[in-house]
């Protein structure tokens, strides 16, 4: 009975997320399109209002932990649903995304993305994605504010391993810009798929900057330890949690 109660609670939750993105997007878009500045202010109206309309109604609340960023930076983030990306964008002055291609296309996303610049790639062709990503932070019109990269490529299923992905590293270095690492546990509340959102706290962690200089191979795996332990830490203390209840 409790799961058929919250699986509706999630169904009028996720209804009323899309309407409230349309009805944003629309009234905010002749705005936006004339001022970047303000397509940010859309966006992380947006993304306070989805944190805000879980916590009452599928009683799923959110923290952030760590120093958000403000200067120009890479972050390497771990990706687990679309709730970290909304809680990384609602802490970030100028955010803007490694992102696939197909995205692009989608109305309202597409047209929000390409105007706070964010960078699309094609999935499958990593060399041409690394060239891409690589051109775009290199081109003298790129806008400024804080790259936001998955280095795992995709969602990750909370518990699975999934290698990261030489992208960071080469934009880590080509850069020359610190990296912040950001630690998760979403994934055990709000899926990568399906309507189903569980009750709790989701956190997100901002961790201490890795600073430039370091080499490729040495970055990466600084990274990976760091973001693996740290959401691992995170996803334990829920799972802890709950066993004591």
């Amino acid at each position: 009975m409790l799961f058929i109660v919250q699986w509706i609670r999630s169904l009028i939750f996720a209804l009323q997320m899309y309407l409230a993105m349309t009805v944003i997007a629309f009234f905010g878009a002749p705005i936006s399109f004339l001022r970047t500045d303000y397509a940010y202010l859309v966006v992380r109206f947006f993304c306070n209002y989805v944190t805000w309309s879980a916590s009452w109604i599928i009683g799923l609340k959110t923290e952030i932990r760590g120093e958000p960023p403000s200067g120009e930076m890479l972050i390497a983030a771990k990706h687990q649903s679309f709730l970290d990306v909304i809680m990384i964008v609602s802490k970030t002055p100028k955010p803007k995304f490694i992102m696939k291609s197909s995205l692009t296309f989608m109305p309202i996303i597409g047209f929000y993305a390409r105007r706070i610049g964010c960078i699309p790639v094609k999935r499958g062709k990593r060399s041409e994605a690394i060239k891409t990503m690589l051109s775009a932070v290199q081109d003298g019109n790129a806008t400024p504010g804080q790259l936001i990269i998955y280095p795992q490529g995709t969602r990750v299923v909370p518990g699975d391993k999934v290698p990261y992905k030489v992208g960071a590293a080469a934009l880590y270095e080509e850069l020359g810009q610190p990296c912040m690492p950001v630690a998760c546990n979403v994934g055990l509340f709000w899926g990568r798929l399906g309507i189903f959102k569980k009750p709790g706290t989701a956190t997100i962690e901002f961790l201490p900057l890795i600073m430039p200089g370091l080499d490729r191979e040495t970055f990466l795996s600084k990274l990976e330890e760091t973001i693996e332990k740290a959401s691992n830490d995170l996803m334990a203390e829920v799972l802890d949690s709950n066993a004591q209840l």
